[in-house]
């Protein structure tokens, strides 16, 4: 991340984001070695102070990404009537064959999308095949190190494939394609936790704000005793750990059959539930796992542009944070919902609360959405001093211009934050005190440059990925017959029958 900005520096005649008022609140921020030092109107400048006339513009804090995939960037626009289960089948065409520059590459893709959009930190559950290397994540921290934003970098593992996971997937494939399969079976899981285990003893980025974790992918793509090891390699480690838990019917149901009660459940009775853990998606989750994530301080990533585009269903989050749960919001990867705008991440949230019935009792605020972007996202990440304006936090500052078409007329901030801003209005992004975007231009990326890489990549990455484009194309009309099958299973839970997509 770039250093924090030295000395003093003073934001002047900013009209200041804050949940409870309506129009903000007009004000001066002070900012000494990356932290607020102080907030209010006609602040005094110290000596030396470089100040920045914010007149006209709506500050705000960075919004934060609590579930995205970096390895996603280069995946972007690949697939249209996919489900999760087809985009999983997809996976070795969409991020096959990649070199370790095409690793940085599609990270710093992500990366720069997400600071020019107005998000300063990210959770990414990384992706490599068949295990994890320390010289890719290191890549991919050096990807976020180099645009100058803050994450938490999280190999994603598995110990069975897709295709394993599945119960009959693979008996329903004819025996050529069967044989094809049995190709990508992942690497030993002893040997993936090991892998883990040396990238967290090699990390050299929690300096630049850029954190490791751990990442299972999803329960039913791994044995307890990997996401156990998964679990005791965290805690040895002292980081947090992330999993896809109910995101489609399909893990709902094969969970429920395999291990007979709900996955939350059943990862609580492995002793993997607690403070440091984060559940992307959850759609497929009842009351009772909601109390549990609640009891025991654990978070959820909601969605909802991937739930929505991947046809898995809508999550409860007016019934989340009634039980409790703390709740982040993110986009989830560029190659299953298209960009990595948290201002779009904010809007479909908020949608999605109201089209699950007509009570507005029971939608989610535009405040208890834009909390869950900023405070809730930050708690999921395990960032302190994050998500907040207020002195003694780090000074990572979205400026937005007002005189910019979504804000004719600013009737009321945060709603306009939540249900207009598609982040065109963003002028300026300050991480740390330091600016990474200074009128609408990325300053940390030569943006011309990652173009003609990203293309580049692009074209080499379709040559060396035609047979497993080929592959696909004979897969999926066997994965979208199949496992739209197995969802249709009616899925008890809280004695009520869950038969139709939330």
């Amino acid at each position: 991340m770039a250093k924090n900005y030295p000395g003093y520096l003073l934001i002047r005649d900013a009209l200041i984001s804050e949940a409870g008022s309506r129009r903000g609140v007009q004000g001066d921020i002070l900012v000494k070695d990356g932290m607020i030092a102080e907030m209010g109107p006609n602040l005094a400048a110290p000596e030396g102070t470089d100040v920045i006339d914010a007149s006209g513009m709506l500050v705000h804090p960075g919004l934060i990404n609590a579930h995205t995939h970096g390895h996603g960037g280069l995946g972007r626009g690949q697939g249209d009537k996919w489900t999760l289960e087809l985009l999983l089948a997809a996976g070795p065409w969409i991020s096959g064959g990649r070199s370790l520059q095409d690793k940085k590459l599609t990270t710093q893709i992500c990366a720069a999308e997400m600071v020019l959009k107005g998000c300063t930190a990210a959770y990414d559950l990384y992706y490599e095949y068949p295990t994890p290397s320390i010289d890719g994540m290191d890549a991919a921290a050096e990807a976020y190190a180099e645009v100058g934003m803050r994450a938490v970098l999280a190999p994603m593992v598995a110990d069975y494939s897709f295709y394993e996971a599945i119960p009959g997937l693979r008996d329903a494939l004819p025996d050529d394609l069967k044989q094809k399969v049995d190709t990508l079976r992942m690497g030993p899981g002893d040997r993936t936790i090991a892998a883990i285990g040396s990238i967290l003893d090699c990390w050299k980025w929690s300096s630049h704000d850029i954190l490791p974790a751990v990442a299972p992918t999803i329960p039913i793509h791994c044995s307890d005793s990997f996401m156990c090891g998964c679990a005791q390699l965290a805690r040895k480690h002292g980081v947090a750990m992330h999993s896809h838990v109910g995101e489609s019917k399909v893990q709902a149901v094969v969970g429920k059959e395999r291990y007979g009660k709900t996955l939350v459940s059943h990862l609580d009775a492995l002793g993997l539930i607690d403070e440091n853990f984060t559940a992307a998606h959850a759609i497929w989750l009842d009351d009772d796992d909601f109390r549990l994530m609640a009891d025991r301080g654990a978070s959820l990533a909601h969605n909802a542009g991937s739930n929505m585009r991947l046809g898995n269903g809508h999550f409860r989050l007016r019934r989340a944070l009634d039980l409790g749960v703390n709740v982040g919001l993110g986009t989830d990867g560029a190659n299953c919902s298209d960009n990595q705008n948290m201002y779009e991440a904010m809007r479909y949230a908020s949608m999605v609360s109201k089209v699950q019935g007509p009570d507005p009792r029971n939608w989610a605020s535009v405040e208890e959405i834009y909390n869950a972007a900023t405070v809730g996202s930050a708690r999921a990440l395990g960032l302190s001093k994050t998500g907040v304006l207020a002195p003694g936090y780090k000074a990572d500052i979205v400026f937005v211009d007002l005189s910019a078409i979504n804000w004719i007329p600013h009737n009321w901030t945060v709603n306009q934050l939540v249900h207009v801003e598609d982040a065109t209005s963003v002028r300026h992004v300050m991480i740390g005190g330091t600016f990474v975007v200074r009128d609408g231009r990325l300053l940390t990326l030569d943006m011309a440059k990652l173009s003609r890489e990203a293309e580049a990549a692009r074209d080499r990455l379709e040559k060396i990925n035609a047979e497993w484009r080929g592959l696909f194309d004979r897969l999926q009309p066997v994965v979208a017959s199949f496992c739209p099958g197995l969802a249709a299973r009616p899925y008890q839970i809280n004695r009520y029958l869950c038969d139709e997509v939330r």
